[in-house]
């Protein structure tokens, strides 16, 4: 079972395809982060891509998460020409497509490119941008690159040359006076640090592009679901399960974890409240793992962390200040440096822990983790108890 989001599909392809105002900076190229398992690919693929196309659209989409140990350029390679080849072809329903909405005439064959598909992007051969360009002219309208899990371009000259080499396409279409189509580029990852960071760093390819955070699921997702599940006389109600989803991060699947265990047990209590009982234990054993990962950094990540979450978990300054350094050295018994703090600090949003937007500007990646965190702080306060005078 799939749940469906049409409308913003439609509005998303809209802002891309249609973009009006202040917002044509979309056309530098969009970036999109979420948290973990909050349905991003389920939603590029079953309605934004289709969305997308319905609009004349000409979509590639990879997910660079798809074969971890493959090249990101030779990823993006494989479906170019797995598209271009589609076109090729006179039964395709891209092509079927354009010729319905663009009014396209190109016979009774598909496109003929000036250039060898299996040779694109070698050394002898075209260049994205290149290729790119043709399509445009050809099909006379927007190719739109969809670039899933897209941090994992980050780290390697592999990667960082695909997005340079994307970029390049961009200029050359949409610089283009009276180009015939335009090139949109949306990058999305689950790393929310690494992806803004393709955004707000000077040498990376797409630098100054927006950056968005990716629209997480609503109510309407937990009415759905509560009809698909058929609880019976275990239905809690829409009202409690939606705030149990917002307590598990509005993750799908852990809230469909909490629903299967309510079905499980016998119907003594209220559902409201089986509900709630199940929520947090999921939520503790969700955060026991991510906490793990933070304990694993040390006391010192702990501390610049803890310094994050304190002063409201989003746009914080003054990690490295003289007066936020004291307040790590009381905390760890020892004299703290700021040298110490920047590469704890890098740690932090190398885990995606903390997420940098901008320079000296840090914050929690996941509210989820921060709340774990301040709870349990606050548990442990309570049993060292009051502090008792000499």
């Amino acid at each position: 079972m799939t749940f469906h989001r049409p409308k913003l599909a439609s509005e998303m392809a809209d802002q891309l395809l249609q973009p009006k105002g202040l917002m044509k900076k979309v056309r530098s190229g969009l970036f999109l982060g979420g948290l973990r398992r909050i349905g991003k690919t389920t939603f590029l693929r079953g309605d934004l891509i289709p969305a997308l196309e319905a609009q004349g659209a000409i979509v590639v989409y990879v997910d660079l998460w798809s074969n971890t140990a493959a090249k990101p350029s030779d990823l993006l390679l494989a479906v170019v020409r797995k598209a271009l080849a589609d076109l090729e072809r006179a039964d395709s329903k891209a092509l079927r497509t354009l010729k319905r909405l663009k009014g396209l005439d190109v016979g009774a064959a598909g496109f003929k490119f000036s250039f060898s598909l299996t040779e694109l992007g070698k050394n002898e051969g075209n260049t994205l941008a290149g290729a790119f360009s043709e399509l445009v002219r050809l099909a006379r309208t927007n190719v739109v690159v969809i670039v899933d899990e897209v941090q994992h371009a980050l780290g390697s000259e592999d990667g960082h040359n695909m997005l340079l080499a994307l970029k390049a396409a961009r200029d050359e279409i949409n610089l283009t006076p009276d180009t015939p189509g335009y090139f949109l580029f949306v990058g999305t990852g689950s790393h929310r640090a690494r992806v803004r960071e393709l955004t707000i760093k000077g040498k990376q390819a797409f630098n100054g592009a927006m950056s968005e955070d990716f629209p997480v699921l609503e109510i309407d997702f937990v009415s759905w679901l509560l009809e698909e599940a058929d609880l019976g006389v275990r239905t809690p109600t829409l009202a409690v399960a939606f705030d149990c989803f917002v307590r598990l991060g509005r993750r799908p699947e852990e809230l469909m974890k909490a629903l299967f265990a309510l079905q499980q047990l016998p119907n003594y209590v209220d559902a409201d409240q089986d509900l709630r009982a199940i929520t947090e234990g999921v939520r503790q054993s969700a955060a026991g793992i991510d906490l793990a990962r933070l304990d694993e950094l040390g006391p010192l990540a702990l501390a610049v962390f803890g310094y994050v979450c304190k002063q409201g978990g989003q746009g914080v300054k003054k990690l490295f200040s003289a007066a936020t350094l004291e307040e790590y050295s009381a905390e760890l018994g020892r004299p703290v440096s700021a040298e110490e703090i920047q590469k704890v600090a890098t740690m932090l949003v190398d885990s995606n822990i903390l997420a940098r937007d901008g320079h000296g500007i840090y914050g929690v990646s996941d509210p989820f983790v921060a709340e774990a965190y301040s709870g349990r702080m606050s548990v442990l306060k309570t049993l060292e108890g009051p502090e008792v005078p000499l």
